[in-house]
């Protein structure tokens, strides 16, 4: 109990325990709000079931020397309907404020800015950066088995204000890109190409892994992303480029080839 009250004590309860805040990209203030009133209106079925439970318990207890039974019903049309209706009710309400948070955050229907694909691979990551023709390749296999270094970390940079397409792909297994703080993830699944498309809106150093046990060192394969001006932005391409990283890593590296993954 200590534990989770020390915990709580740097966490803002006003999005609900979530890494992140309103703000942070486009669809993370649609996403706290869901998972927000969705907590208000489980504790409030809650509180209502929990309390008829305990009005019953205590209101129709057994008294001392009360030997008779209570009145036997074999049905009770109301009761029995108001079970039914309700329930059908909250799940269609909550479908209802599903559905629109969810065609929200995987609505890709506006023109991007840019396009960024991203393969996943045991245990690093390649990021193509499709407009400006650059690419970053982490290592794959240098790791230890111990605490990565932020530091060298593979470092995935993004624009603030600007809408970025996400094409991610898995050059072996199966693996997941999440970055916390935008409140998404998706599977990188091998032969087939998942998208989402996210706006940044804070620029940051912002903590991304793999969701998706993948391997030995699953629990190394991080990267970080940086939120930044255009200007720094264009700079970070043509260090890129100015390092030879030019065009982009396509699925020829790929563990099984360009088709995918084995059967």
């Amino acid at each position: 109990m200590l534990t989770l009250f020390l915990a709580g004590c740097n966490t803002d309860i006003s999005t609900g325990f979530l890494p992140s805040q309103p703000g942070i990209t486009d669809k993370t203030g649609t996403i706290i709000s869901f998972w927000n009133g969705s907590w208000i209106a489980a504790l409030a079925v809650g509180v209502i079931a929990w309390g008829l439970m305990i009005w019953a318990i205590i209101v129709y207890r057994k008294r001392k020397d009360d030997d008779e039974l209570p009145v036997q019903l074999q049905y009770h049309v109301p009761l029995e309907l108001m079970y039914t209706i309700i329930p059908i009710v909250l799940v269609g309400v909550l479908f209802v404020f599903s559905q629109r948070a969810i065609d929200d955050v995987l609505d890709t229907s506006a023109e991007p800015d840019m396009t960024v694909e991203v393969y996943g691979k045991q245990w690093s990551w390649d990021f193509n950066y499709i407009e400006p023709g650059v690419f970053y390749s982490g290592e794959r296999f240098i790791l230890t088995g111990e605490e990565g270094d932020a530091e060298h970390l593979p470092t995935l940079y993004l624009p603030v204000d600007q809408t970025v397409r996400f094409e991610v792909h898995s050059r072996d297994v199966i693996h997941a890109f999440w970055i916390p703080a935008f409140l998404y993830k998706t599977d990188m699944i091998p032969g087939r190409s998942n998208e989402f498309q996210v706006t940044p809106q804070v620029e940051g150093t912002y903590m991304g892994k793999c969701a998706e046990m993948c391997g030995e060192f699953h629990s190394e394969m991080l990267f970080k992303v940086e939120v930044v001006s255009q200007a720094e932005f264009d700079a970070q391409m043509e260090e890129l480029r100015a390092a030879g990283n030019e065009g982009v890593l396509g699925p020829e590296l790929n563990r099984w080839g360009t088709t995918g993954g084995s059967n």
